[in-house]
């Protein structure tokens, strides 16, 4: 149930029978040519309407901004600090616990957002006490993901706009995708973009990191219904 439709007279007793709460999360940022700026706010917001119907939960509107620091010189990308997204979830956080939720589940689009997320759940941690909060980003994805990969990764953490994360957007907003410009571009990460800032136009022009051209359905599919599966555990648990 999305909570922005609903109306203020209805709305307590709905809080009451769920007492869970969904925010998807994600970013405005270069994804290559084929797929859209708003890539992580259409994969965060679907699969958060996935979750919302397996476990009851009320929808928040989605947070369509992020930490987009590695990539925010690249056309078309917006970037916040994490001291501004840190505080504006743990505002969200705690009008959403006096309102009567006990569960905050954050579902992430966009690997960048993590380092604040989880800063917020902290936060919220000591302010709200009895609310769970959950920061999500594709629960057992690495497993899933290594039994469908045609091509090595890039990165041993990043994944953007490739094979898998194209396929996720094949699977969840189809609509959006333009597989006629999809390219292959696996670039060689530099060892120092682990340790220290490097923006991503220094190995990357595209801002691929992979071979977009082998995603599927299919292969989205899968790793989604896992990642799924082990998000309704952590947040009924």
């Amino acid at each position: 149930m999305q909570m922005q439709y609903q109306n203020s007279y209805d709305i307590k007793e709905q809080i009451n029978n769920s007492k869970i709460a969904i925010l998807p999360i994600g970013a405005v940022e270069a994804h290559g040519p084929h797929l859209p700026l708003g890539t992580d706010n259409l994969l965060a917001e679907r699969l958060s309407e996935k979750l919302a119907d397996r476990v009851n939960g009320l929808l928040l509107p989605t947070l369509p901004y992020g930490q987009v620091w590695s990539l925010r010189n690249f056309p078309g990308s917006i970037t916040i600090s994490n001291e501004s997204l840190i505080r504006f979830i743990v505002d969200i956080g705690e009008s959403l616990f006096k309102q009567g939720f006990r569960t905050f589940a954050m579902v992430n689009g966009h690997l960048g957002n993590g380092t604040a997320l989880k800063e917020a759940a902290r936060v919220l941690y000591e302010s709200c006490p009895e609310m769970k909060v959950l920061y999500l980003f594709y629960p057992g994805m690495n497993k899933a993901v290594a039994k469908i990969r045609e091509t090595d990764s890039a990165h041993g953490t990043y994944f953007h706009a490739c094979e898998i994360e194209t396929s996720y957007m094949l699977y969840l907003a189809p609509e959006y995708v333009d597989m006629d410009k999809a390219i292959t571009d696996i670039p060689t990460i530099p060892a120092h973009a682990d340790v220290t800032p490097t923006p991503w136009e220094e190995f990357t022009e595209s801002a691929v990191l992979g071979d977009a051209k082998l995603a599927t359905k299919e292969k989205g599919k899968y790793v989604i219904d896992i990642a799924l599966e082990n998000m309704v555990k952590l947040v009924m648990g």
